[in-house]
């Protein structure tokens, strides 16, 4: 397979995904007209709540691929593509603003202007800066315990299964 078409190949996932989220927010905002007080409070929230930030691994993860793919075909171009994805990940950076501006359109499409200012009200407050910093600790705590807690019902539903079965003579 040739380096365009696994690149193409790999690509096809995201672009479908961000045709989704495009074509999603298109029609919501044909339904409703955006005010430029909305995206303005939008994209405060968006850089409030670091929703951006999340964001940011992604283009050098994309660019990185794509340079593994080249590695891939020919390993003695490591040294050039080292600094050929650095200078691209420099050079993409600005882009991040595209993300950070359909984030800011999809909060301003799902929620009015007010809600929004009262929203970013929140999170600028004591209560709503704390909720920040510890919403990744208690997410975190909360994928343990629920793991835990599948793991256990897990083995419940399989040992009821199993008690089942051996109701009908099946052996286990």
């Amino acid at each position: 397979m040739s380096v365009i078409k696994a690149m193409q190949r790999a690509a096809r996932p995201a672009a479908i995904v961000v045709a989704l989220v495009v074509a999603s927010s298109a029609a919501h905002a044909q339904q409703r007209q955006l005010s430029p007080a909305s995206l303005l409070v939008a994209k405060q929230l968006v850089s409030v709540t670091g929703a951006s930030a999340l964001f940011n691994p992604l283009i050098a993860g994309v660019v990185e691929q794509a340079k593994n793919l080249y590695l891939q075909q020919n390993p003695g171009l490591a040294k050039d593509l080292n600094e050929i994805a650095n200078k691209m990940r420099k050079d993409l950076q600005p882009r991040l603003s595209e993300l950070t501006n359909e984030i800011a359109r999809l909060y301003a499409t799902h929620f009015t202007e007010q809600e929004l200012k009262d929203i970013l009200a929140f999170y600028r407050s004591p209560s709503g800066k704390k909720m920040l910093v510890q919403q990744p600790n208690v997410v975190d705590a909360s994928m343990k315990f629920a793991q835990g807690w599948a793991n256990k019902l897990s083995e419940q539903v399989t040992a009821k299964m199993r008690e089942e079965l051996k109701k009908k003579g099946h052996d286990f």
